[in-house]
């Protein structure tokens, strides 16, 4: 099943509230290990858009490593800035009043 692609509307109101977030994960020097996905994977179920920050001692280029976090968790990129990632997934199983309604 292929995923929705988010309209450039919905993305800059992800954005908008993916300003303020802190990062979850930090992608260091070991790459995207499986512990590092587990976490991403946990914290997109539980709150849907999250930030992820890319160090600078990390084996992996930041655009390569947001396209494989998002392949891998079947999350959709919204935006790269600097070494920092943000990522959405809808989850329809949080509750209505925590869930991110998109534009």
């Amino acid at each position: 099943m292929k995923k929705k692609q988010l309209s450039s509307k919905q993305k800059s109101y992800l954005r908008g509230l993916g300003h303020h977030l802190a990062p979850v994960a930090m992608i260091g020097q070991q790459g995207l290990t499986k512990e590092v996905l587990n976490s991403i994977n946990a914290v997109l179920t539980a709150h849907e858009l999250v930030k992820i920050k890319i160090q600078n001692t990390a084996s992996i280029e930041r655009y390569e490593a947001a396209e494989s976090v998002a392949g891998q968790t079947g999350a959709q990129l919204v935006q790269v800035v600097g070494r920092s990632i943000l990522l959405y997934k809808p989850n329809k199983d949080i509750r209505p009043d925590k869930r991110i309604i998109l534009p």
